[in-house]
């Protein structure tokens, strides 16, 4: 089934096959009412340039055509959030910002999966999933996780309203 342009709806730009792993974790948790139909996982671009490329060159346009599309651009920070997120805001339109939003491991998804002791990469994303669903930050205040609370609490503001039925 495919999204619906005219409604709200999320797209996810993953960098890497482990970033894609834990998006598809995340739409995993429909137990929690989670409407699949308004999230989609983009195929993975092969790092995180790349993602900002593929978003500048593919969905620039698409996000002024569907303002009520939202993203998730799904990348490595590489131990470097703070200038990597700067670095990817000041490329996106001021016009459309608010509905851009870049998340990650501080490192590495391996380096998040061995800290949780092996846990694979979907389970990874259930739990996220299940911490948004709650208003908790179980797994999002992870030594890992926790540069991302700004840009999840704007997140959370604009998507839960429609991604949680």
């Amino acid at each position: 089934m495919s999204i619906n342009k005219y409604k709200p709806h999320l797209l996810v730009l993953p960098e890497d096959d482990a970033t894609r792993q834990i998006a598809n974790g995340f739409i995993f948790a429909q137990a929690l009412g989670l409407d699949n139909r308004v999230i989609q996982i983009l195929p993975y671009v092969g790092g995180w340039k790349k993602v900002l490329e593929d978003f500048i060159g593919s969905h620039f346009y698409e996000m002024h055509k569907y303002p009520d599309r939202m993203m998730v651009l799904l990348i490595d920070f590489d131990n470097n959030p703070e200038t990597r997120l700067l670095f990817i805001k000041e490329m996106i339109p001021t016009d459309i910002q608010a509905r851009v939003f870049v998340l990650g491991v501080w490192s590495e998804p391996e380096n998040l999966r061995s800290a949780l002791g092996s846990a694979g990469f979907e389970k990874i994303g259930v739990d996220l999933a299940q911490d948004c669903y709650d208003n908790t930050n179980n797994l999002w205040g992870h030594e890992l996780l926790k540069h991302n609370e700004a840009e999840l609490r704007r997140m959370i503001l604009s998507v839960k309203p429609f991604l949680f039925a």
